[in-house]
């Protein structure tokens, strides 16, 4: 071998084999593919299989990094949107906006793919609360036709949700008729309206329906369909609740997670809201698709198939907002209705005149005590006719009620039965349950209050209810009904009260042990020691404001435990969340005489000053102030006086004394009561936690009711500006007002000047003397 072509080291054979293989693979590859047919057909094997998580592609990493970007930036202006606004000299809408448009532009196109990508979907839910309504309308439409495989995915069923769930502000503006106009006349075609949107969507998702409400994905978009359709039915004035309704806990926690969502041009979608609240804006057609949706779902399921749908912990929320609709469109009393299959034939059968009652079906029996089952029976019990719920009540609930009652699952249904059982079911409960009233304290307290609150709608067996109350926390004597109070805030019977005060009076005791607690103890046990039994709880407090709809004297085993009690354990129940919440039934009560609401406010009346100066307490007294008449407001306001100094540095009372305006009270008593005799005077509870902070126009701040505007036409000062309550910058820092000349006034002036008269303008005038 010459010299050239000699290597060192060892040859490799493998590699001759490699070469001789390769061309092997590549003639395979012609010789399938021409074997499918002609070249232009690209065969199933050879292209790319269908991703799942990735339906449409997946997102250039480019466009992604971009995407990012405008998320963060998104989240920066929705979270700081206060400042940045107070910050800037121009309006920085028109910044935000050209912002948007230009990440909407850049993104034009590649919505399917962004909609299903783990990281650009969140930022799409984002975007969609500043859309404006054109904006919405083309979102909308780019993604028309994959409505079925986007709301089976993962992350963008979210995104399809949240359109649906910002669409309600834009569908009530485009039913009174707001909508935006073209400037520039496109060769795309008309852009539907969003309404039409919405119709065209439901009509792409219905031949698939029956089987989008049991996807874990899908029925969320279902649920958010039917809150969109018949708003009316699942709102609330809970906030966040209609929406905690559509989303899961997991989606829930998420999104609480990913800071404020809200829009990024002012209070524009809340402006929204407080429109779409009332119901009014609902076009005519949305009634008919929800009509159309449940037809599709009694086609196409059968009875069989509609009750399993009850034990799917993912189809059985949309199932029970179905009924709902059903039910408010007179639907569910028809033979073969939704709630017919459910009930298993019990409308069907009180159509007929058989005077027999039907046999108790195991399938409800599960229903009764199934965790997730048992919410969509609570609805059914509420929802179902009247005479199918007698024989719901006759057959299932009537026969074992002690033991239902009982029941960790079924007491709610229990519970949700009471509130719409007449007269002689009530008291065939009342009579069942009497026995366990002690036992159901403790763990079943809707039961009670399911009781009271049905007795006090009724006006009927009020007297048996309070006898059995207080059998059920063992109140004999008048001392005992003295801390009824205390026992049911902490839903605890008078013996164990009583035990629990002993042990709570070695409180110090306590305390001394606990530091002899070793480190290596976990902290469950040394909250042991120093916790409270006696702290007034939430259902408690909840029990007692049933108790206080009763009428009169039923009620008064509340009121008069409520004046029995020492001024100190009454100021602590104002400064409690849970327990002042019986202060305010009380005071704001329809029930209440006017004696016990008198009685209360004199008891405050000492302490008044320490009620208001607490975060809890202030509400407590913004109640009382608007509950009492102009006397007792004055009496009020003169028990406020000896800590005026104190209170104004408060940060919680300094808001409500700023409107009482107690100087002028002090100087000028006869001015102050006719200021607050009138029902809009200034001192109401709303002027008085009013912040001064909300008005950004000082040309446009409003006064305090003792605000004086003075006008000086001399040198001189005005003598009176010091007695009406008024004391100036200058005048506190022993300075001379500057003269104002008659050039420096300004229209205000003037316009004052020739309606009421130079010298001194007041917020309230004394009426002219007569002769």
């Amino acid at each position: 071998m010459p010299k050239e072509l000699r290597k060192r080291g060892r040859r490799h054979k493998s590699t001759r084999t490699e070469v001789q293989q390769a061309p092997v693979r590549e003639r395979e590859v012609p010789d399938e593919g021409s074997s499918t047919g002609p070249s232009w057909i690209v065969p199933r094997t050879d292209s790319k299989q269908l991703n799942p998580e990735a339906p449409f592609g997946f997102v250039d990493p480019e466009l992604k990094a971009y995407f990012r970007t405008v998320d963060d930036q998104l989240k920066e202006w929705q979270q700081n949107r206060d400042h940045a606004e107070e910050e800037e000299d121009i309006d920085p809408n028109e910044n935000r906006r050209i912002f948007l448009m230009a990440a909407l532009q850049e993104i034009s196109g590649k919505e399917r793919e962004l909609a299903t990508d783990p990281d650009c979907a969140g930022g799409l839910e984002r975007m969609a609360y500043s859309m404006d309504d054109f904006v919405r309308r083309v979102f909308m439409d780019a993604l028309t036709g994959s409505y079925e495989l986007l709301i089976k995915h993962r992350f963008a069923s979210h995104v399809i949700q949240t359109l649906l769930a910002v669409a309600a502000d834009t569908i009530a503006r485009e039913s009174r008729g707001i909508t935006p106009k073209l400037e520039e006349p496109t060769d795309k075609g008309e852009l539907r309206t969003l309404t039409q949107l919405i119709l065209d969507f439901s009509e792409e998702i219905l031949p698939s329906l029956p089987g989008l409400i049991m996807d874990q994905f899908a029925s969320h978009v279902v649920r958010a369909l039917f809150l969109l359709l018949c708003p009316q039915l699942f709102q609330s004035d809970v906030p966040h609740k209609s929406q905690a309704s559509v989303r899961s806990r997991k989606s829930v926690s998420w999104k609480a997670r990913q800071g404020p969502l809200k829009s990024i041009f002012g209070d524009e979608s809340n402006q929204g809201q407080s429109q779409t609240s009332k119901g009014s804006w609902q076009p005519p057609e949305f009634q008919e698709v929800a009509r159309k949706v449940l037809t599709t779902l009694r086609t196409a399921l059968d009875a069989n198939e509609v009750r399993s749908l009850a034990g799917n912990k993912v189809a059985c929320p949309v199932l029970q907002m179905a009924l709902e609709i059903e039910a408010d469109q007179g639907l569910s009393v028809e033979p073969g209705s939704l709630m017919d299959h459910v009930l298993v034939g019990l409308i069907s059968a009180s159509h007929n005149d058989s005077p027999s009652t039907p046999e108790a079906s195991d399938y409800i029996a599960t229903l009764l005590r199934d965790s997730t089952s048992s919410h969509l029976l609570e609805t059914l019990v509420l929802r179902c006719p009247e005479s199918v719920f007698g024989i719901l009540w006759t057959t299932y609930l009537e026969r074992s009620l002690r033991k239902l009652a009982m029941h960790p699952v079924a007491n709610f249904v229990v519970a949700k039965a009471l509130e719409r059982a007449n007269a002689e079911q009530l008291s065939y409960a009342l009579n069942e349950l009497r026995d366990s009233l002690g036992k159901l304290r403790q763990t079943r307290i809707g039961i009670l209050r399911a009781l009271i609150e049905r007795a006090a709608a009724l006006n009927v067996l009020e007297d048996e209810i309070c006898e059995a109350i207080c059998s059920a926390f063992q109140v004999g004597s008048e001392e005992d009904r003295k801390s009824f109070v205390h026992c049911a805030l902490s839903l605890k019977s008078i013996p164990e009260y009583a035990a629990a005060s002993r042990a709570n009076a070695a409180a110090e005791t306590s305390r001394e042990l606990q530091d002899e607690i070793p480190e290596k103890h976990s902290q469950k046990s040394r909250d042991k020691v120093t916790s409270n039994p006696l702290e007034p709880t939430t259902t408690g407090a909840l029990l007692l404001q049933s108790l206080l709809r009763l009428h009169a004297p039923h009620n008064g085993l509340v009121l008069d435990s409520i004046e029995s009690l020492p001024s100190q354990e009454l100021l602590a129940l104002t400064r409690h969340p849970a327990a002042s919440r019986v202060l305010d039934a009380i005071i704001d009560g329809p029930t209440i005489p006017p004696r016990s609401r008198r009685a209360l406010l004199r008891a405050m009346e000492t302490q008044f000053a320490d009620v208001i100066d607490d975060r809890i307490g202030t509400r407590v007294g913004e109640r009382c102030w608007a509950a009492a008449d102009p006397y007792f407001k004055e009496k009020l306001a003169r028990a406020l006086l000896p800590h005026a100094t104190r209170l104004a540095g408060s940060p919680y009372a300094r808001f409500f004394t700023r409107g009482l305006a107690l100087s002028l009270l002090q100087r000028k008593p006869d001015e102050w009561r006719r200021q607050h005799a009138m029902p809009s005077s200034g001192g109401s509870a709303s002027t008085a936690t009013s912040s001064p902070n909300k008005d950004k126009n000082p040309k446009l701040k409003a006064t305090a009711p003792s605000a004086v505007v003075v006008v000086l036409t001399n040198n001189d000062e005005d003598p009176e500006g010091d007695e009406a309550g008024t004391s100036s910058p200058e005048r506190r820092h022993g300075r001379k007002k500057r003269k104002r000349s008659a050039a420096a006034a300004d229209e205000i002036d003037a316009l004052f000047d020739d309606a009421i008269g130079r010298k001194v303008v007041r917020s309230a005038l004394e009426p002219a003397p007569t002769p």
